[in-house]
This record gives C-alpha cells, sequence and structure tokens, in this order.
C-alpha cells in the first residue's frame, strides 16, 4: 500500500510541518532514547520511552513527507511504523520488528505483562539504530529541521 492509498483510505492525513515543528519532535525521541538508557528506571518505563522514540521517528518519516496519521482512525501507530519503508526507506525486516515491539507495548500498557530484559534490549537497539537512521534521512532530505539549511 502506497502513501497515497494511505491518505484516499484516510489513514493518513495531508501535513504540513515546519522546521521547528521536525526539530521539536526530533529533540524529544532524543530525550526518550536517553530517559530509555537509565539502568535505575523499570524496564517496563525504559521499554516505553524507547518506544516513544521509535514512534517518533516514524512519525518524524511522516512528516518529512508532508503526511500524519489520523489519530481517529485505529491502529494509528501501526500505520506510521508500516509506512516507514515508504517515508525513509527502512527495510522491511527491520519494519517487523519494531511492529512486533509495538504489539510488546500493546500488551505492556492494556494487560500488565512486564517487559522481559530481552525484549527492552532489542527495543532499546531498534530505538538508537532508527533514530540513527532517521538523523541521516533528515539530513539529506530535510536539513532544515537540523538546522543545516
Amino acid at each position: 500500500m502506497t502513501l497515497e492509498n494511505l491518505l484516499a483510505i484516510r489513514q493518513l492525513m495531508q501535513h504540513s510541518a515546519d522546521a521547528v515543528a521536525l526539530r521539536k519532535l526530533l529533540e524529544a525521541a532524543r530525550r526518550n532514547l536517553a530517559d530509555a538508557q537509565i539502568p535505575q528506571v523499570s524496564a517496563d518505563n525504559r521499554f516505553d520511552a524507547a518506544y516513544k522514540c521509535v514512534l517518533q521517528c516514524a512519525m518524524l518519516g511522516l512528516w518529512g513527507n508532508g503526511y500524519r496519521t489520523s489519530t481517529s482512525q485505529p491502529g494509528h501507530h501501526q500505520t506510521a511504523i508500516q509506512c516507514l519503508v515508504h517515508t525513509m526507506g527502512v527495510a522491511p525486516d527491520e519494519i517487523i520488528v519494531l511492529d512486533a515491539l509495538r504489539r510488546q507495548r500493546n500488551i505492556t500498557d492494556y494487560e500488565g505483562d512486564p517487559v522481559s530484559e530481552a525484549t527492552l534490549a532489542t527495543c532499546l537497539r531498534q530505538a538508537a539504530r532508527l533514530l540513527a537512521h532517521t538523523e541521516q534521512w533528515l539530513r539529506a532530505h530535510r536539513p532544515d529541521a537540523l538546522g543545516d539549511a
């Protein structure tokens, strides 16, 4: 499914994000990843912060391409993550892992299941990789968001 198809079925909306908005969201993603690395915080809350970094990176990809998810539609986290292949060229095998982390986040948030150390480590690793990818993509496609324009 393309971004245009998702727009047509109202999973996405057109969105014009200026450099300031992109920069603020990027800084939030960086803060969340930093918070996720504090060992004195519980695994559940560290996982949640790392997952927020992933979601914020996915939103940066959408915003940088002129879209945002329709939060009135169910599954907007899933849509944002699965759009990464189109917005920033993230490999499909990476998206599978990110989507599994999204499902784990739902289980943790809505059923109270604790996050394992292995799952936390995976989420931290994936969040760091995606943040680095996002920064590289922004540098190439939206340098104004980094203040490099």
